[in-house]
């Protein structure tokens, strides 16, 4: 294809913010290079989204379509983070909807490509009478994705039982490091799989209809496996690199980081311990005082976002033990359901992270040197992600009972010191220290940005080998 010839680009991410800021990002790349992009999306997931530079508002246009309504899911809910992990099949259901308003508008919008998200199974059918190449990208990392296997595993009956989640592949060819799932945290991903057509299917499925597979990642952090995926999947597998997000603060929100920020600065280097999960993490009350008991023993000082249970739960500030906030009030600052992560990571004050371990935060982390206390939310590759930095030394994970998933305060406490503070870690704050080189590397994502632009534009099904 002659590279000066513009692309019409759709983009159609899942509905969920961890998915629509990676896709957003890409975006604006094609955009600033003279690419049209329609980034499809529904009005709420829209309207959470940073508002674009003015330069790029004539190449990249917002589309809305209606979620249509599903039994089972609550009125007015679009993303995942407004319903418990047990509700998201009906949103799978609501988004499967989408089908039609999609194929009209593809079918009147003379679209060259589609880069997708897991959901869409149904796509190929749409795109594929039409002339449209597809992009499956995959927000995670190799690792996660080369767990998943190949279409015929995705698609067969390789996996029948929640304990076949729980061991290596066979088709890994390289150390891994036991980078597997526990227990707890399959069963608890099951809740979100729709009966009808599993995440794993639908990823088998979008594999094996789209041109290629572009990966979240890049070749210094995951060579191997990059080079697996390429043999799985027989076909191109193109990473697009860790896109590290900008430092960047809506006006707004400068009153709020400003107070942060004077507690931060009376800090020493590397002394705060940052502590954030993701809105759709839900934890038991049990949970919760165990980690707030763990936190505290560590004695060491802290910054805690805790945020609201998704609609249809207990509120996570109705679970804080009580009295916990003036007992560590000296030297913790608990934050109530929002804060500018990125600015707090950026600070010079803060040394650690305990993190539920998507993907997303992991990369924010690391462009800052920010060693990991690892605790896997149990959704989605958060599980994999633990045991991959643990495996990578870049950070410890909190050892949990692989059934159920429970933990006890001490060994919160003891993983929090070692990986802060204490002879032991200093590995661990190293090879986090060195992380920033790959992690933090805007030249790098830039060049994987590019690398995966002109893939796109110079794209010939002929010229593939696989």
């Amino acid at each position: 294809m002659d590279r000066t010839k513009k692309l019409h680009i759709a983009m159609f991410p899942w509905l969920a913010y961890g998915h629509t800021m990676p896709l957003l990002e890409v975006s604006k790349f094609l955009a600033q290079r003279g690419h049209r992009i329609s980034y499809i999306c529904t009005p709420k997931n829209i309207s959470r989204l940073p508002k674009l530079p003015p330069h790029l508002s004539s190449n990249l246009s917002f589309v809305e379509f209606s979620l249509p309504h599903v039994h089972g899911l609550p009125p007015g809910v679009e993303s995942t983070s407004e319903v418990p992990i047990n509700k998201v099949p009906y949103l799978k259901r609501a988004y499967d909807k989408l089908r039609d308003p999609l194929s009209h508008f593809l079918k009147n919008s003379n679209v060259n490509w589609i880069i997708h998200d897991f959901a869409p199974y149904w796509l190929p059918g749409i795109a594929a009478p039409l002339g449209i190449n597809l992009v499956f990208f995959s927000i995670f990392n190799a690792s996660s994705s080369a767990f998943g296997g190949p279409p015929s595993a995705l698609l067969g009956d390789h996996r029948k039982r929640p304990e076949d989640y729980t061991v290596i592949p066979e088709w890994i060819d390289y150390p891994c490091n036991n980078v597997a799932f526990k227990l707890y945290e399959i069963v608890n991903y099951q809740q979100c799989m729709d009966d009808d057509m599993s995440d794993i299917h639908r990823i088998g499925r979008l594999i094996q209809g789209c041109q290629f597979v572009t990966v979240r990642t890049c070749f210094e952090f995951e060579w191997d496996v990059i080079k697996l995926l390429i043999k799985l999947y027989q076909k191109p597998v193109v990473p697009v690199g860790l896109l590290p997000p900008l430092l960047s603060l809506p006006s707004n929100e400068d009153n709020k980081w400003e107070a942060i920020k004077s507690w931060l600065d009376s800090k020493g280097e590397k002394s705060v311990l940052y502590i954030a999960f993701d809105s759709e993490v839900n934890l038991s009350e049990e949970s919760m005082h165990q980690l707030a008991f763990g936190i505290g023993k560590s004695n060491l000082t802290f910054i805690w976002v805790v945020r609201n249970s998704p609609v249809g739960e207990g509120q996570m500030n109705d679970i804080i033990p009580p009295g916990f906030e003036k007992r560590v009030s000296n030297r913790g600052l608990v934050l109530r359901d929002w804060a500018p992560q990125l600015r707090i990571l950026a600070h010079s004050s803060v040394g650690g992270f305990l993190t539920h371990c998507g993907w997303s935060s992991i990369i924010e982390a690391l462009m800052y040197s920010r060693a990991l206390i690892l605790f896997s939310g149990g959704n989605s590759d958060q599980g994999l992600n633990a045991r991959l930095l643990h495996g990578k030394k870049v950070g410890l994970e909190i050892e949990r009972n692989e059934v159920d998933g429970s933990f006890t305060s001490d060994l919160v406490a003891a993983t929090i010191r070692r990986v802060m503070v204490e002879p032991e870690g200093e590995v661990l704050r190293a090879n986090a220290q060195a992380m920033r080189e790959i992690f933090g590397n805007e030249e790098l994502s830039n060049n994987y940005l590019n690398e995966f632009t002109r893939f796109i534009e110079e794209f010939s099904p002929s010229a593939c080998h696989c």
